[in-house]
């Protein structure tokens, strides 16, 4: 009877060991700062990405699946308003409150490619950056870039919305149509020529190029070992 539990008790510490080795790893990709980080956990740099800010005590899960990391340089000192995409770099998973809550946006409804797409093959994808509460994008024959960081308060509720005239005509935006909130959407200044958007605020005098950082004490890629847990 006490080799009988003998050996269950090894045959449950195998189990558990085998149970155990089987976990995916989990792995910092990405610091911005002494206190923020994203980890990814999964087999093969491709699984769950996961955000924390540990002096805010924010722990939160930006893609629950199937992400892969963005391999081009990366450069994101913003706090507030944060933005990552991933290895196809064919859309945005942004947060707009230090990372407790995420939404996905999307790009330029403009054809600004030469290929006629709204968004740059993989291929010529150059960089991203964040900075002051915006993303900009740069590509080789394109810079997308998010709002200014707040909304055009003529647009909030109650507000008398916004007059414009194209070729003479007079036109309005309302209240209640708004269009995207700020820093849920990336476009390019061709783009915004051909979008009432150019009419918002926030949208208006972008710059033309990806703004100066300076100092920044965060990684300038993401990283990841093909090999972790193995």
């Amino acid at each position: 009877m006490k080799n009988l539990r003998i050996i269950a008790g090894w045959l449950l510490m195998l189990a558990v060991i085998e149970c155990q080795a089987k976990q995916p790893p989990t792995q910092v990709v990405y610091r911005f700062d002494d206190h923020r980080y994203l980890e990814l956990k999964g087999w093969d740099c491709e699984g769950e990405l996961w955000y924390t800010d540990t002096k805010k005590n924010i722990h939160t899960e930006p893609v629950s699946q199937f992400y892969r990391i963005f391999t081009r340089k990366f450069v994101h000192p913003s706090e507030k308003y944060i933005a990552i995409t991933g290895w196809g770099a064919g859309g945005f998973i942004v947060s707009k409150d230090h990372g407790q809550t995420w939404n996905s946006v999307r790009f330029s409804p403009a054809h600004n490619e030469p290929n006629g797409d709204d968004y740059a093959p993989y291929d010529d994808v150059i960089s991203f950056t964040v900075v002051n509460d915006q993303g900009f994008l740069l590509t080789k024959n394109s810079l997308y870039m998010s709002s200014k960081p707040f909304d055009d308060p003529r647009l909030a509720t109650g507000g008398p919305g916004i007059d414009y005239q194209i070729n003479g005509d007079h036109h309005h935006i309302k209240p209640e149509f708004p269009g995207p909130a700020w820093g849920l959407d990336y476009i390019t200044k061709r783009g915004l020529a051909e979008d009432t958007a150019q009419y918002h605020t926030n949208y208006q005098d972008l710059p033309d190029k990806v703004p100066e950082v300076k100092n920044y004490q965060g990684w300038d890629h993401m990283r990841c070992d093909m090999d972790a847990g193995r």
